[in-house]
């Protein structure tokens, strides 16, 4: 709604109105911090000085302690985003669509190159400040949450599988710490170019828990959407992830030959791959383990939701009964109603 060619009317605040509107928020203790970004004002030079101008005043005048987290305008000069890291927590450069042909169809005034060149020169930038701080300098800060980005789904026909390749790279090369899924949300009197409807929003939960398996339990994007429905020229007949039951839980039924997975023994390598099982449980499994043996009741007081790892793991008193081995009836069962299941990886 807020794209340069919509017709609507325009206002924005002042510095000192962002400024004042935080400090009166943050003191009523209604918010532990700012998420400041803006529209292209008069140019984006321009853009950039007025945002870092209320970080500034905001850290120097009034010593605000508070969170924040600026976006930044990619083709602004380097030396404007170097100074709003010395002033945020965290900024961020919105790739908002993950290829070059999106882009070029929705948002042609966006160029891929020029945002990852932004990302790099941040980066470096982060990396510098914090190999000082190694050899016991004491640089300014600059971004010490480091940076992130947003993609749109749901906007372009981009399989679930291409969003999570560009988010790969984005974490290996620029050493991201989040990639934010933002759902598309029709608007009135849009272009023709876009959906007419949103997408699921499950689409944009499910994203989000593979996007937690790449980063935490040591998957990969192919193997997340990788199975035996591949095809035979090499090409997955699967790039969208499954809305019904979570990516982890699709990944065990489609490798049922690598369960049960015994919990006394197994490194922690196999114990991330089993459903219902997170990544601090499986580290406690291991420490536990080295005292005394696993048994069912130890999952039950880790919060493990013993219904959905049942299935996949062996303990000293529980081993899965033959009929368990069907992928289709697991599914059927384990499938989770309309709801979102949150946090469970």
């Amino acid at each position: 709604m807020n794209r340069a060619s919509s017709n609507v009317p325009r206002a924005r605040f002042t510095v000192d109105e962002v400024v004042n509107l935080t400090l009166d928020f943050y003191r009523r203790n209604y918010i532990e911090g700012l998420f400041l970004s803006s529209g292209i004002i008069q140019n984006l030079d321009y853009t950039m000085e007025q945002l870092i101008a209320v970080a500034r005043t905001l850290r120097e005048e009034h010593d605000f302690r508070g969170y924040i987290h600026l976006k930044t305008i990619p083709d602004a000069s380097p030396e404007l985003i170097a100074e709003a890291g010395r002033y945020a927590d965290r900024i961020s450069i919105n790739v908002e669509l993950p290829t070059q042909i999106a882009l070029d169809r929705l948002a042609p005034e966006k160029k891929l190159q020029t945002i990852k060149i932004s990302m790099g020169r941040i980066r470096e930038k982060i990396d510098e400040t914090r190999a000082e701080l190694k050899e016991k300098h004491k640089p300014p800060p600059f971004a010490p949450a480091g940076q992130s980005t947003q993609m749109i789904i749901g906007a372009d026909n981009s399989s679930d599988k291409t969003i999570l390749k560009t988010s790969t790279t984005l974490y290996s090369s620029y050493q991201l710490r989040r990639v934010y899924y933002s759902a598309f949300s029709p608007i009135p009197d849009a272009s023709a170019a876009l959906p007419l409807r949103a997408p699921p929003l499950m689409r944009e939960h499910r994203l989000y828990q593979a996007d937690w398996l790449l980063r935490f339990y040591q998957f990969s994007v192919d193997e997340i959407f990788a199975g035996p429905d591949a095809r035979a020229d090499g090409n997955e007949a699967q790039e969208q992830l499954d809305l019904d039951i979570d990516p982890k839980l699709a990944w065990a039924l489609r490798h049922r030959e690598a369960f049960p997975i015994n919990l006394n023994s197994a490194p922690l390598e196999q114990l991330l791959r089993i459903p219902g099982l997170g990544a601090r449980t499986a580290k406690k499994l291991v420490a536990v383990r080295r005292w005394r043996r696993i048994r069912l009741e130890d999952l039950t007081r880790l919060r493990v939701p013993v219904k959905k790892a049942l299935p996949f793991i062996i303990t000293v008193d529980y081993r899965p009964p033959l009929l368990e081995a069907h992928s289709t009836q697991l599914r059927e069962r384990l499938a989770m109603p309309a709801q979102l299941d949150l946090f469970q990886p």
